[in-house]
């Protein structure tokens, strides 16, 4: 199962076996966790011991704390494509599918609420949508193309930020 994290606001993806891990970097780490109770975890991690305790999404390591976000990117989201802001806005897709139709071209100035990319997936067409006002400054989506669940298949900077308001 492939995660994503956000570690004190660091992203970073993880693929979890049934007893093992590995992270962003491609290094297998093998893990032994046993829950103690009340959020307190001791974790056994390439043959060091560690005690963990979790509190909502803050993890407390060795006195060291995290602030820890987990997101299955398999699930769908309303932050994963939506809501608009300042700043780039990635256009992601929400579960594995293909792409059927491209609406939209690197350059092109869009609305909040236009389509961008249309995506099917289970016989079902989904249209990926730009959740803020802007211009596309990258289009990776490509017809035909096979997409992952969380891959981002656009980037639209705010208008604001790209001087288009």
């Amino acid at each position: 199962m492939k995660l994503d994290l956000t570690i004190d606001g660091r992203e970073e993806r993880i693929e979890v076996a049934q007893d093992s891990f590995q992270l962003g970097d491609g290094a297998a780490r093998t893990a032994n966790v046993v829950d103690l109770g009340d959020g307190a975890y001791s974790v056994l991690l390439d043959g060091r011991s560690y005690d963990a305790k979790v509190d909502g999404g803050v993890v407390t390591v060795c006195g060291y704390r995290f602030a820890i976000d987990v997101r299955d990117p398999r699930r769908w989201s309303r932050n994963g494509a939506g809501g608009g802001g300042a700043g780039a806005q990635k256009i992601t897709t929400p579960m594995p599918g293909k792409v059927v139709r491209v609406l939209a071209a690197v350059g092109d100035v869009v609305k909040a609420g236009q389509g961008i990319v249309v995506v099917e997936a289970m016989k079902m067409q989904n249209e990926m949508k730009a959740g803020q006002a802007g211009k596309i400054v990258s289009l990776t989506a490509k017809v035909g193309a096979t997409v992952t669940a969380g891959e981002a298949l656009a980037v639209i900077e705010a208008a604001e930020a790209a001087g288009e308001e």
